[in-house]
């Protein structure tokens, strides 16, 4: 489910989080990695359980203007073009996610306040009024609305993700990228699957399994040597004066630079350099780049760095 940043972003978390603690194992260190990957997940199957739980709310509302003891012409001739969205009824039969509800337990029953918010939200906003006065009713609209919806008012709706921080540390800084995943999922649902329309899964396949336990393995098995690495080419530099989440960087780079030949170095460079910038210091960038050079040079030079179709790093991943 997790794009490979994202994927190494959670490898860097972990690996300085266990360096940090100092008293995990490194077995322990991995199952909090994968710990950490599974509430991804649960993140991204929470979100699509929200819109299934707001348009619940809102038939609710239709049916309580139904019974009332004078209903208003507007009570008596609601417009359920949202409670009958398509897409949103095939994401309730939806076999995934019904199986992981059940085996979860997940549910809004303990935040019903932000389910009414987001209703409201979703009232108010030009997408659900223009959806709402379409003349177009195929399956296709209402695709477009719901992944739409998601995209341009769900995932705008700060609150939501104040909630997400306070429900768990894993979904700090991550919430909004899985908000894309799910309306990257909606933008491929089809209407002849049914109910057996796919899901994300929790890895895209083995290969990123095994590319997150090696890279995190690798990186603390080997912790004295990439720092040693690490040293000896910051010579205008003390480690201990260098922000310790730039050498954690540095490591993993390093250790995705020796174990994976089939990822070209520019690709892994470019990665770990983007990270930097999003979570280090302004200045981590170019430190880390500059530094990355030096070693991967050194690294040539002693034949200790073999990439498959090596021309320099200039391929894409």
């Amino acid at each position: 489910m997790l794009s490979r940043r994202l994927l190494r972003v959670k490898v860097m978390q972990t690996v300085y989080g266990h360096f940090r603690g100092g008293e995990s194992t490194i077995q322990q260190t991995e199952k909090e990695l994968f710990h950490s990957i599974s509430k991804s997940h649960e993140l991204y199957h929470l979100l699509l359980l929200l819109i299934l739980d707001v348009r619940d709310f809102a038939e609710k509302r239709i049916e309580n203007g139904l019974n009332k003891k004078r209903p208003a012409y507007e009570d008596l001739h609601p417009n359920k073009k949202f409670i009958n969205n398509r897409v949103i009824l095939q994401l309730r039969e939806n076999k995934q996610l019904l199986s992981y509800i059940d085996a979860t337990g997940l549910s809004w029953n303990n935040n019903e306040q932000y389910i009414k918010d987001v209703y409201k939200l979703i009232l108010e906003s030009d997408l659900y009024k223009q959806y709402m006065e379409s003349d177009s009713d195929d399956y296709e609209s209402d695709r477009k609305f719901i992944s739409k919806l998601f995209e341009k008012v769900i995932g705008q709706y700060l609150p939501l993700y104040s909630l997400f921080e306070e429900q768990s540390i894993f979904w700090n800084d991550e919430a909004e990228f899985v908000v894309s995943i799910v309306v990257k999922t909606l933008k491929e649902f089809e209407e002849e699957k049914a109910e057996d329309q796919p899901l994300q899964k929790e890895f895209k396949d083995d290969e990123d399994r095994g590319f997150v336990k090696t890279l995190l393995r690798k990186a603390i098995v080997n912790n004295e040597d990439y720092q040693a690495l690490i040293k000896k080419f910051s010579r205008n530099w003390e480690l201990d004066r260098v922000a310790y989440l730039d050498i954690v960087l540095m490591q993993i780079a390093i250790a995705e630079v020796m174990e994976f030949p089939e990822i070209p170095v520019k690709v892994t460079l470019n990665e770990y350099i983007e990270i930097a910038k999003h979570y280090s210091t302004p200045k981590s960038g170019n430190f880390i780049n500059g530094l990355l050079d030096k070693i991967i040079i050194h690294l040539r030079s002693e034949e200790n760095l073999i990439k498959l179709g090596d021309n320099g790093g200039k391929t894409e991943e």
